[in-house]
């Protein structure tokens, strides 16, 4: 059921892309922006993740580069039943994680240096753990996909304010009017940003509760996002304040929060996922570490 919501979401998403069209060109319009979506969603399923990880600067990393952080998400992805992603760090002082990918096969993680530097090593493990979880679901492809057509919608609409025709291709008067392709033009991306929320939200949740089950301690992952929702009131992500469209993405919002932002924020509050990992907690065995994570310092030398 859940991804049948998903591909409905999907298409309403593509939906309003055509709509912008419309108000651009009038039914030539909306073919040619069909023909885009079709395009960009192709574009999107073999490139995105590279584009996305490109527009962070993120950096590869191997065993020799950053060794005990690529042995424990060896070890989680084990758990998880996941091949080995390949193991990107983001020069981004914010503490914070994504995950991309079009498949399990072609799965990334990647972490912010500040996440490396302010978690403990088990709370990154907890972190970790989640956005396996995301690859394992392939939700990756999904948010990165809606990542990609919001952000056109956003550039569509943006033209369509500007240039959008009083009149369709045909030369009649354009059945909405001025008034109403200025409306609409301004009301497309709050409604893609309604789409993006319903997808991400509860994507979000289910992540927390297998990537619970992938590293064995819920309570790692709660400490972790009460950690990173703190952090990221007080430290700003510029890769992410010039790219909103992809905040759906991290494991928490990396943007700045602001009253508008809470309104179409594309997470759960943080207050309600720690709860529900909480709740998972009760009950289990908190003695020695699961097989997904080898104890060691405090703060392992991440590289």
């Amino acid at each position: 059921m859940n991804h049948i919501r998903t591909a409905v979401l999907l298409a309403v998403m593509t939906g309003l892309f055509m709509v912008v069209g419309y108000l651009i060109g009038g039914g030539s319009g909306m073919m040619i922006a069909l023909l885009i979506a079709v395009v960009m969603n192709g574009f999107a399923y073999w490139n995105a993740d590279k584009l996305v990880l490109r527009m962070y600067g993120a950096r590869e990393v191997d065993p020799r580069a950053a060794p005990e952080l690529y042995d424990m998400v060896a070890r989680l992805a084990a758990n998880a039943g996941l091949p080995m992603p390949k193991l990107y760090i983001v020069e981004e002082a914010q503490p914070n994680a994504f995950a991309t990918g079009r498949s399990p096969e072609k799965g990334a993680v990647a972490v912010t240096r500040g996440l490396l530097q302010a978690l403990s090593p088990e709370e990154v493990a907890g972190v970790v753990a989640h956005e396996l979880a995301h690859i394992r679901n392939r939700d990756t492809l999904i948010m990165t996909v809606t990542s990609v057509i919001a952000g056109a919608i956003g550039m569509l609409a943006n033209f369509a304010f500007f240039f959008g025709g009083s009149r369709d291709d045909n030369g009649n008067p354009n059945p909405l009017g001025f008034v109403g392709v200025l409306l609409i033009s301004m009301l497309a991306p709050v409604a893609a940003a309604l789409v993006q929320m319903a997808i991400s939200r509860s994507r979000e949740y289910q992540a927390d509760r297998i990537g619970a089950e992938i590293c064995g301690r819920p309570d790692w992952l709660a400490s972790a996002l009460t950690r990173l929702e703190n952090a990221s009131r007080r430290v700003v992500n510029g890769h992410a304040e010039h790219n909103p469209a992809s905040a759906n993405l991290f494991i928490v919002n990396p943007l700045k929060s602001n009253a508008v932002d809470s309104l179409f924020r594309t997470h759960p509050t943080t207050a309600d996922r720690v709860a529900r990992l909480r709740a998972m907690t009760v009950g289990t065995a908190p003695a020695g570490a699961p097989v997904g994570f080898a104890r060691g310092p405090r703060r392992g030398p991440w590289g």
